[in-house]
């Protein structure tokens, strides 16, 4: 057979049997969370988590032990709900959650805008059904938040979610009279259940449920009035149960829905008050211990104990608060609970994953853009005293510095480097010295000589009193007042001025020194101004 004929032949053949070969089946898109459009439309319930007022926190800020708090202990929450269920478990957010402020200074706008890209990304990776919008999602504008490609439910309109045997409408607004009209729209589309997100704090979420005509079952309170007043979980029970989580990523709230055989409002289930009164008995005893373990100065094998016990109370709650109600068997039944993000929780790993990639990122972009744009803080006014250190004070007050020097004050940038925060904006103004004060620090790549909590930070700028010492141009004894600009309730949830004060003193510092011949020549101490 001629070569051309006999390789036609041959390719011929080659196309007959590769046609009855096995096929590599196209790839399967990812398949999606357990609990996310997968579960059975016969389902008897549906498990709801919201989420409200994060304030741009990705974790917890503060000094204290046991801090609450994270997205990633959140993504966790959600995610073990999905997998050991199967129910519908639906997550929404109701908004002020991306920003902690609504104006920002230029310096801030790279750090809050990375910030707000990675809690999107996050609330992507929890499966995010919807969310409400506020003032602190609208920081960058509204092309901003946009540009993240969240879902979304404008004020006064409607979003149904499909929950089993039963459909879910969300609806939002910024007005009583929003929410009436949306939830009126939602019941006529076909929802048996009604989210309704007010944009507004707890006092006004109240007087909002008893506006005439509102259908929703559950109003969800997004905004705290004050950065520090959403320190607390709330539930206030009325015809229209209203809820207020804790802010900044504290608290998830968790809705559990069971279905009646037929379609029909939905009531607070029965038994719910016993179950709030069991965990708000664990809380009480938490929260005791939680102050008893950051005591200064705990005996170490005493702290121990005392962790254990709490990690304990805190299983057991736990326990509590995610385990699934009794189902409604002849109504269509509700239960309110929230979940505290505790320290002991875990994390998702993707989420936590996250996080640390906007950490490691966070600094360098600060530090980059203190370099290029940074401004050095301005000098002080005329007759006004600017900081200058720790060093122009040990010349005169060296009998101090032992005690400042066993302090945890001294190594306040210690710890932020050590997890690598040293170039956080939100972390770094309380462990400096003089932080945007003239002669304090104003830009990252200028903290040489104001690291640490030093001498001024709770005597005020010493440039005049170091020129000429005088009782009258320096702080003596600073008060609490001075203490609590940043050992606050969210910074240090368990300070007690009496009890911490202590810590900071000794021979020289607040205390008298013991009578031993000077080790300093005298001409080195300024004679006072008359």
């Amino acid at each position: 057979m001629p070569r051309p004929v006999l390789l036609a032949a041959l390719w011929g053949l080659v196309l007959v049997l590769g046609g009855c070969m096995r096929k590599e089946p196209p790839p399967h898109p990812p398949e999606p969370e357990a609990g996310v459009g997968t579960a059975s439309s016969s389902a008897p319930g549906a498990i709801l988590f919201v989420s409200a007022d994060t304030r741009g926190y990705l974790g917890p800020c503060g000094c204290s032990e046991n801090m609450r708090g994270g997205i990633a202990r959140a993504a966790f929450q959600v995610r073990e709900a999905r997998q050991g269920t199967t129910l519908p478990v639906l997550y929404v957010d109701g908004g002020n959650s991306l920003f902690g402020e609504t104006t920002l200074k230029p310096g801030q706008v790279p750090q809050e805008e990375l910030k707000a890209k990675a809690l999107a990304d996050a609330m992507r990776l929890m499966g995010l059904s919807v969310r409400a919008t506020g003032p602190l999602d609208d920081t960058r504008g509204a092309d901003f938040r946009q540009g993240l490609g969240l879902p979304e439910v404008a004020d006064g309109a409607v979003k149904l979610l499909p929950a089993g045997a039963r459909k879910v409408g969300v609806v939002a607004g910024e007005t009583p009279a929003q929410l009436v009209a949306a939830s009126a729209k939602a019941r006529a589309e076909g929802a048996d259940f009604v989210l309704g997100l007010l944009d507004a704090p707890l006092e006004e979420a109240q007087k909002a449920a008893e506006t005439p005509g509102l259908a929703v079952d559950v109003l969800v309170a997004t905004r705290s009035a004050t950065e520090m007043s959403g320190e607390q979980n709330r539930l206030v029970k009325a015809s229209v149960p209203v809820v207020a989580p804790q802010s900044k990523g504290r608290s998830l709230v968790r809705v559990d829905l069971s279905y009646a055989p037929k379609p029909g409002r939905f009531a607070l289930q029965k038994g719910q008050a016993d179950l709030e009164r069991e965990v708000a008995a664990l809380e009480q005893r938490t929260a005791l211990l939680d102050k008893d373990i950051n005591l200064p100065g705990i005996d170490p094998k005493l702290k121990a104990l005392k962790q254990a016990k709490r990690d304990e109370l805190v299983a057991r709650r736990q326990a509590l608060v995610t385990a699934p109600p009794a189902a409604a068997t002849d109504v269509n039944g509700f239960t309110v609970r929230f979940v505290p993000l505790e320290s002991g929780l875990p994390s998702l790993p993707d989420a936590q994953a996250l996080v640390a990639r906007y950490d490691a990122e966070v600094g360098k972009l600060n530090l980059a853009w203190a370099k290029e744009h940074g401004q050095d803080c301005p000098v002080p006014a005329k007759g006004e005293s600017g900081f200058v250190g720790n060093e122009p004070c040990r010349a005169c007050h060296e009998e101090s510095f032992p005690v400042w020097e066993k302090s945890k004050h001294h190594h306040a940038w210690e710890t932020l480097e050590e997890v690598g925060k040293q170039h956080h904006l939100n972390c770094v103004g309380c462990h400096v010295t003089g932080w945007e004060q003239p002669g304090g620090v104003c830009r990252l790549d200028k903290v040489a000589g104001r690291e640490d909590v030093g001498c001024e930070s709770c005597h005020g700028p010493g440039s005049a009193h170091s020129d000429e010492p005088s009782a009258d141009n320096i702080v003596a004894s600073p008060g609490e007042a001075v203490c609590v600009t940043c050992h606050n309730p969210e910074n240090s949830p368990h300070f007690d001025f009496a009890t911490y004060l202590p810590r900071i003193l000794g021979p020289g510092h607040g205390k008298p020194v013991d009578a031993q011949p000077s080790t300093k020549p005298a001409d080195t101490r300024k004679p006072a101004k008359p």
